[in-house]
């Protein structure tokens, strides 16, 4: 009888193993990483920047899906909704915490609908004129638009991005009054810049470093506490009429909420890879961005106190609607 139990046991661990080798290793064919902004900003540029490592990582290739539009939220639904079984990933800023308490409707929630996977790098913003308005410092801008109240339009890629965010939290402390114009994206709000159609934008240097070298825009300050490396020369807010200004943006990588755990250490321990090769520090070191450097639960608990710190700013600021 001990004997008949033994082969059963046997058997059954057989049998188990068998069944665990048959099961399809994660990944088993290309994961999705989708970009809620237009190709060419900030958003879609680390993304691409981290996406050939990871590729390279998981052994299955990792594809940018930009889905633009509603300050990332149209991507931000379609991720939200999707099976957390890996393969569907989302490069994320805190532009989906910000859209979504402004519009105040059921929109995906960052900190609740979603597996907070890994963040990927932070960054400060760069203002940025269009070479033909008639300023050179931050001074000058405000007294610009003192002197034009209401008439000083400023882009952004959404409603509650960082740039977005930036140019509200500087008219408030400079007691100023300008007009908000949101792309779908950083890029084509850039574009307009160059263009001349609108006069400036609070931009990320990975979007706008190349167009300050060739002098299509020209660099104003930038939202740090401490001068970017990225912009060289160009001052802080901070220490050009606006004190304690500071504002950072960030890009991290979610997922569908529940994604089983063994997945989201996965991909945090892979995306931690590709953040430590020289390569892509030197690349990331070129556009400001300092790399990430979190657990998938420091990265949740990071996401929790930005949508406060956020929130708070946006009622504050009376941006709720």
């Amino acid at each position: 009888m001990k004997l008949a139990h033994g082969i059963l046991g046997v058997s059954l661990a057989v049998s188990c193993a068998a069944v665990l080798a048959q099961a399809p290793r994660y990944p088993a064919k290309p994961v999705r990483m989708l970009v809620g902004f237009a190709p060419g900003g900030a958003t879609d540029v680390v993304a691409r920047y981290v996406s050939p490592g990871l590729t390279e990582g998981l052994g299955q290739s990792v594809v940018i899906e930009n889905r633009p539009g509603a300050s990332s939220i149209i991507a931000g639904e379609l991720v939200a909704k999707s099976a957390p079984d890996g393969y569907t990933l989302m490069m994320v800023t805190q532009t989906l915490i910000n859209a979504q308490i402004m519009d105040n409707r059921p929109f995906p929630v960052l900190a609740k609908d979603f597996s907070a996977v890994s963040l990927c790098a932070t960054t400060p913003l760069v203002l940025v004129v269009n070479p033909s308005l008639p300023v050179k410092t931050l001074k000058e801008v405000l007294a610009l638009a003192r002197a034009r109240p209401g008439e000083l339009n400023y882009g952004s890629g959404g409603v509650g991005t960082s740039p977005h965010m930036s140019a509200e939290l500087m008219a408030k402390m400079a007691n100023i009054q300008i007009v908000h114009v949101p792309y779908k994206g950083e890029a084509p709000a850039l574009m307009d810049v160059i263009a001349g159609h609108l006069p400036m934008m609070f931009s990320n240097p990975a979007a706008v470093t190349a167009q300050v070298e060739a002098g299509k825009v020209r660099a104003i300050a930038v939202t740090s506490l401490r001068p970017s490396p990225a912009v060289p020369g160009v001052p802080t807010l901070a220490e050009s009429g606006l004190p304690g200004f500071e504002v950072l943006g960030w890009f991290g990588v979610v997922a569908p909420a529940a994604m089983p755990r063994e997945l989201v250490d996965r991909l945090n321990a892979e995306i931690a890879k590709v953040l430590a090769r020289p390569e892509i520090k030197e690349k990331f070191a070129t556009q400001a961005l300092q790399p990430g450097s979190m657990s998938a639960t420091e990265y949740g608990e990071f996401i929790k106190s930005e949508t406060a710190k956020w929130g708070a700013l946006i009622k504050e600021l009376g941006l709720v609607k």
